[in-house]
C-alpha cells in the first residue's frame, strides 16, 4: 500500500500576529479569507501564540480521533476567569474524574426532575410579554431565562439572590475572552472582582446542600482522580463553568433561533404546521421527549440549522502534544488548533450558505454538526440546553403571536456568543 504523502503547514506568514489578533476579533470572516487562501489547515500566529485553524469534517475527523494526542486549551483570560480546578483547565485523568462527577447533574432523571422548572419559567416568560406595554428584547429574556434555569435547576436558588448572581455572571462573561491585563478600570479587573463575589455565593449555597431544591445533592459524595471527595473550592469552579456554558450558548441558541423565525413568516408557518398539534406543557414524566426528533421532527430541522447556521461557540481549542497529521499536513507538537465551526459549516458542495432548516429532513444530508465542541471534551449541558430550547419554542410559539420592531440591526456580535446586535425587540400581536 502506498503511504500518502506529507505535506508542511501552510501559513500566513505572520510573525508577532498583532494584526492577526486584530482581524480575529473585527472580521467575521477572518478564518474563511484564510480558509480560501491556504485551504482547510492552516498556521498563524496571535499576539506571538502560533495557532494552527482547521476546517472540513476530514481534518476535525482527524484531530478528533486522536484524543491521546491532544489536550485541552483555553486563552489565558478565560483560564484565569474559569481558575486552576475547573474541568476546562484540567486534563487526563483529572478531567475524566471531575466529568463523571458533574456529569451526575444532567442525566435522564436530573433532566425529568428540572422540567417543571423549566416550564413555569417560560409560563412566566409568556405572562410578560403578554402584559407589555413597550417593546421586550427577547435577547435579554433569552439570557435571564437561560441563566434562570441554571440557577434554580442547579443551584436551588430564587428571587433576589438569583438576580445577583445573575448582575455578577453579566459582568464576568463579558470578560472572558478579553485582554488579561487587570488594570482597575478594565473589564478583566471588574470581572475578576465579580468571580470573586460569585465563588462566595456559591460557597454559601455549598454550605446549605443538605437543604438546597437544586441538583447540587446529586454530587455529595464525588470524588477526584485520588478517591478523595472534591473540596468546596473545587466545586465552586466547577458551578462557574457550568453556568457559563449553560447559560451563554442556550441564550445565543434561542436568540438566533427566534430571528430566524421572526425575520421569516414564511418559516414560522411552516413550523406551525407541527406545533400547533403538539400539547402545552407536557407533564414532567415526558417533557424530555415530547418535542424530540420523533415528535417534533421539523422543530429538530430548525435547531440543527440555526446550530449550523450560528453555533453559539464559533470554534473550540485543543493543543497537540505531538506532532500529528490532519489531512495529511503534518502540525507540529506544542501547537494550539482552532476547530473553526462557523467556516466549517458553511464549507462543502451545496446551498450552505442558505438557511434552510429542510436540509436536515433529507436522507442525503451528511452534514456533521458540532454545535457542542466534540470528543472527550463534548459540552456536558448539551442534553439540558437542547431540553431547554425545545420547551421554549413550543411553549412560546405555540402560545403567542410575535412581532419584530422594524429598523433595527440585525447583524450578530459575536462574543461571547452570536447574538443580534440591537436585543431583536418584539411586540405581541394583538
Amino acid at each position: 500500500m502506498t503511504k500518502p504523502v506529507l505535506h508542511p503547514l501552510p501559513t500566513t506568514g505572520a510573525i508577532t500576529g498583532t494584526l492577526e489578533a486584530l482581524a480575529f476579533f473585527r472580521d467575521p470572516l477572518f478564518a474563511k479569507k484564510r480558509f480560501n487562501r491556504l485551504g482547510n489547515i492552516f498556521e498563524t500566529s496571535m499576539l506571538g501564540q502560533p495557532i494552527v485553524f482547521i476546517q472540513g469534517s476530514q481534518a476535525i475527523t482527524d484531530l478528533l480521533s486522536q484524543p491521546e494526542a491532544i489536550e485541552g486549551w483555553w486563552p489565558e483570560s478565560v483560564k484565569q476567569l474559569l481558575g486552576s480546578y475547573s474541568l476546562a483547565n484540567r486534563n487526563g485523568g483529572a478531567h475524566k474524574a471531575r466529568r463523571k462527577v458533574i456529569a451526575q447533574l444532567f442525566s435522564s432523571s436530573a433532566l425529568q426532575s428540572y422540567s417543571p422548572s423549566i416550564i413555569k419559567l417560560i409560563e412566566d416568560l409568556g405572562v410578560e410579554l403578554r402584559t407589555a406595554k413597550r417593546p421586550i428584547s427577547l435577547v435579554k429574556k433569552m439570557r435571564r431565562f437561560a441563566f434562570s434555569v441554571i440557577a434554580t435547576t442547579v443551584l436551588g436558588l430564587e428571587g433576589n439572590d438569583r438576580d445577583e448572581l445573575f448582575a455578577d455572571f453579566e459582568i464576568w462573561t463579558k470578560a472572558l475572552f478579553s485582554i488579561p491585563i487587570a488594570l482597575p478600570w478594565s473589564p478583566f479587573a471588574k470581572a475578576l472582582k465579580a468571580r470573586e463575589r460569585l465563588l462566595d455565593k456559591f460557597q454559601e449555597v455549598l454550605a446549605q446542600t443538605s437543604q438546597n431544591k437544586g441538583g447540587l445533592a446529586l454530587l455529595t459524595g464525588g470524588l477526584d482522580e485520588e478517591g478523595i471527595p472534591l473540596s468546596n473550592a473545587d466545586l465552586g469552579e466547577q458551578l462557574l463553568l457550568l453556568l457559563f456554558a449553560g447559560y451563554e450558548t442556550t441564550a445565543s441558541a434561542l436568540s438566533c433561533l427566534m430571528q430566524q423565525l421572526l425575520l421569516n413568516p414564511e418559516l414560522e408557518a411552516w413550523l406551525h404546521e407541527e406545533i400547533n398539534n403538539l400539547a402545552w406543557p407536557p407533564s414532567a414524566e415526558t417533557a424530555t421527549t415530547s418535542y424530540d426528533r420523533s415528535n417534533a421532527p421539523k422543530l429538530d430541522a430548525l435547531i440543527n440549522e440555526v446550530m449550523r447556521i450560528n453555533p453559539p461557540v464559533g470554534g473550540f481549542f485543543r493543543r497537540t502534544k505531538r506532532s500529528l497529521v490532519l489531512e495529511n499536513i503534518v502540525v507540529p507538537a506544542n501547537r494550539v488548533v482552532q476547530v473553526a465551526l462557523n467556516a466549517s459549516n458553511l464549507h462543502g458542495i451545496g446551498d450552505l450558505e442558505v438557511f434552510r432548516p429542510q436540509r436536515h429532513l433529507e436522507e442525503k444530508s451528511s452534514l456533521n454538526l458540532l454545535p457542542f465542541g466534540g470528543g472527550e471534551r463534548v459540552c456536558l449541558g448539551k442534553a439540558l440546553a437542547e431540553l431547554e430550547i425545545r420547551l421554549m419554542v413550543v411553549g412560546l410559539f405555540r402560545n403567542l403571536r410575535l412581532s419584530i420592531v422594524p429598523n433595527q440591526d440585525f447583524t450578530m456580535q459575536p462574543l461571547p456568543s452570536p447574538s443580534p446586535r440591537d436585543g431583536l425587540l418584539v411586540n405581541i400581536k394583538t
